[in-house]
């Protein structure tokens, strides 16, 4: 795993040679690296990092208990605001239940048809010239075919009439008039038939009266009153109710889910209290192991009166998490009461409470390696000692790696590197130079004096060392 940043600032992540997200990297190397700085003894005085670090040493059951928490008490937070939702505009979903109701009523009383207004405009526009298209009508017929007894009137098929009489007369002279005769027979039905249906056309029309065009007139007003509200043709107003159908239907759903998710909201409530109760336990549990366990560690850190207590109280209400509070309390001398590692325990006293839980959860949730970026802050003399003897400790299971400036600590190491920096080429430089034999031995006397060739340094480096042996 490794990230670079250019001179531009821009960062690339790689795993295993592919270039991955630095989110990713993140996540991978969580799980591969434990980090702890002095910013962590910060941290440790959080209550909710606290939490967290009881549940880590939980475990797998633990953590199942959580997660099924977790779930069911985000579905139970959605589940309210659904019905806070849905209550708070009740009231404006009956006033559009009305509306939508009533438009469904005033469609349905005048029941429009597909481009009825069309076939109304042209019923209209008849009914309003009726007299006209009598006339015309009738005018058309006595021209074409008359009924009178005037042997001065003359029409159309009588015209064609004496035509085809002349014509047939003399059609035996000439064959070629043959043809012009069947043309002359068959203008004379033409005639006839368009002669009788102008006539029944007239008759028909003596049939609608002033009547039907008030009807006609009253039921395009209706259309046009449904096309000012929901459309501008019969088209758009069925549409609108077809929506206004759809609408009301979805609308008496939601009235049912509303029932529906009262019953839901409390069954999630009773299943969510109930997890919360379960996982307490559990943290209780696990809280009393925890609290055991770094004790036994505090006394391997020169703390041998110190006593170590993981509390867990109920709150008043549920969250997140559950309904416990986690605190981490210290009683460091004899007949002390414990008190919140954030008020009782001093940086040296918070290092070892650090290191000594790290120690405790190496057991119940492993990481390969740790680095330790001076966790030592605040800490010297024997008690120093004891941390560099706990470091290599846990060094036996897995891999440590620990940024310090105290010889005692130091000395417990079975690899020393040296970080030096460099400004000579005008701009600073860092690398690490691995230390073995007399030149780790001065480096040991420097952080203990303050001098690498002091004899009475370089003494005591020297039996610092044989510490470790």
């Amino acid at each position: 795993m490794s990230r670079t940043v250019n001179a531009e600032g821009r960062s690339r992540a790689v795993v295993g040679g592919a270039g991955t997200p630095v989110g990713a990297l993140g996540r991978i190397s969580s799980l591969l690296f434990a980090v702890h700085g002095q910013s962590d003894q910060l941290r440790l005085r959080s209550g909710a990092e606290q939490r967290d670090t009881l549940d880590r040493f939980g475990g797998e059951t633990l953590a199942d208990a959580l997660a099924a928490y977790r779930s069911t008490h985000t579905e139970r937070k959605e589940a309210e605001s659904q019905l806070a939702r849905l209550t708070e505009s009740r009231e404006s979903r009956a006033a559009e239940v009305v509306k939508l109701r009533s438009e469904l009523e005033e469609i349905a009383a005048v029941d429009p048809q597909p481009r009825e207004e069309e076939e109304l405009s042209r019923r209209v526009e008849v009914l309003a010239n009726v007299e006209a298209l009598r006339a015309a009508a009738m005018n058309a017929s006595e021209a074409l075919a008359s009924e009178s007894d005037d042997p001065m009137q003359r029409d159309a098929s009588g015209l064609v009439n004496e035509a085809a009489h002349e014509v047939e007369r003399v059609a035996t002279l000439d064959s070629r008039l043959g043809e012009s005769l069947e043309s002359l027979r068959s203008i004379s039905f033409q005639l006839a038939d368009v002669a009788k249906d102008l006539a029944a056309y007239a008759s028909d029309l003596d049939e609608e009266g002033p009547g039907e065009l008030e009807r006609a007139n009253e039921r395009l007003a209706s259309l046009n009153t449904l096309f000012r509200h929901y459309g501008t043709s019969s088209e758009e107003v069925l549409a609108h109710g077809e929506r206004a159908s759809n609408r009301l239907i979805e609308l008496d759903s939601e009235e049912d889910v509303l029932g529906g998710l009262d019953e839901r909201v409390l069954e999630l409530r009773e299943r969510e209290s109930q997890l919360a109760t379960q996982l307490s336990e559990l943290r209780k549990e696990a809280a009393e192991a925890l609290g055991t366990a770094v004790t036994r560690e505090l006394r391997e850190l020169a703390l041998p009166d110190a006593r170590f207590v993981a509390s867990v109280n109920a709150l008043e209400t549920l969250g997140g998490h559950g309904g416990d509070e986690v605190q981490f309390l210290l009683a460091p001398h004899p007949g002390s009461e414990p008190r919140p590692i954030a008020k009782s325990a001093s940086g040296g006293e918070l290092s070892r409470v650090m290191l000594a839980l790290e120690v405790v959860l190496a057991g119940a949730d492993p990481v390969p390696t740790f680095v330790f970026d001076e966790v030592d802050s605040g800490v010297g003399g024997a008690a120093a000692i004891e941390i560099g003897r706990r470091l290599a400790q846990l060094a036996k299971t897995s891999q440590v790696i620990v940024v310090t400036h105290l010889a005692q600590v130091a000395a417990f190491a079975t690899n020393h590197l040296r970080v030096v920096k460099d400004s000579s080429g005008g701009f600073t430089e860092s690398s690490c130079q691995r230390l073995e034999g007399d030149a780790r031995l001065a480096e040991m006397a420097r952080l203990l004096s303050g001098l690498d060739t002091s004899e009475s340094a370089l003494d005591h480096a020297a039996e610092l060392l044989q510490l470790r042996v």
